[in-house]
C-alpha cells in the first residue's frame, strides 16, 4: 500500500508541476533517442475510440531544420504574395529552436463509425501525452501552432491528406532558466454542478 501512495504521490506532483517553456529558450540537451523513442510511446498510450490511431508523429532531425525553414520560408511567399524579399528571419528561428522536434498530425480515418471530432480530440490527447511524457523524463516541452500549422502546403509537405492537419510543433528540450509559473483559470470560473 504504501509504494501505492508514493507512485501516486509521484504523480500528483508531476500533475502539478508540469509546464510549457518557451521553445527559444530551450537549450541542449534533448532527449536522445532512446528517452525520444520512450516519450512518443507514453505519448501513444491515450484515448483512442475505435482504436483507430488517427494521428501521425513526424520527427525532424537537427539536420533537416534548415530544410524546414526553407520550406516554411517558399510557403510562406506563395500564400503571402509580394512577402518575396521581406525579412523572413522570423521563419528560421522557428525551425531552428529548441534541441528536439516534433510535427503531430491528426489524420482522422475517412468513413469510419467514430466522428472526426473524437478522433481529432484523440490527436490533441497524444500531444498532451507529449508533454506530460517529456516532463517525466526531465525536459521541457512547448506546444506552438500559428501559421505554420495551419499552413495546407506546409501539412503536405509533412505527409498531410485530404482532411488531415497538424495539430502542433512540439519542441523539447532543457529549460535554460526556471519555468515561471502562468495564471491558471479559477477553478469557479470553468467549474459548475449541473442544475436541472
Amino acid at each position: 500500500m504504501a509504494a501505492m501512495f508514493n507512485d501516486s504521490s509521484s504523480l500528483l506532483a508531476h500533475l502539478a508541476t508540469r509546464r510549457s517553456g518557451k521553445a527559444r529558450d530551450m537549450v541542449a540537451p534533448g532527449p536522445d533517442a532512446v528517452q525520444l523513442r520512450a516519450i512518443i510511446e507514453l505519448a501513444l498510450r491515450t484515448p483512442d475510440h475505435g482504436k483507430l490511431a488517427p494521428w501521425r508523429i513526424v520527427t525532424v532531425a537537427d539536420d533537416q531544420r534548415a530544410a524546414l525553414a526553407a520550406l516554411l520560408k517558399r510557403a510562406w511567399v506563395r500564400e503571402n504574395p509580394g512577402a518575396a524579399g521581406m525579412d523572413l528571419s522570423a521563419l528560421d528561428q522557428f525551425a531552428h529552436q529548441a534541441p528536439t522536434l516534433l510535427v503531430l498530425l491528426s489524420t482522422p480515418v475517412k468513413g469510419a463509425k467514430i466522428p472526426v471530432w473524437e478522433q481529432q480530440m484523440s490527436a490533441g490527447a497524444v500531444g498532451m501525452n507529449l508533454l506530460h511524457a517529456a516532463h517525466a523524463h526531465g525536459f521541457v516541452g512547448s506546444w506552438l501552432t500559428g501559421w505554420a500549422a495551419y499552413s495546407p502546403d506546409v501539412a503536405a509537405a509533412f505527409g498531410a491528406g485530404e482532411g488531415d492537419m497538424i495539430v502542433g510543433y512540439f519542441f523539447l528540450g532543457t529549460a535554460s532558466a526556471a519555468l515561471s509559473e502562468r495564471p491558471r483559470p479559477e477553478y469557479d470560473d470553468v467549474v459548475r454542478r449541473w442544475d436541472i
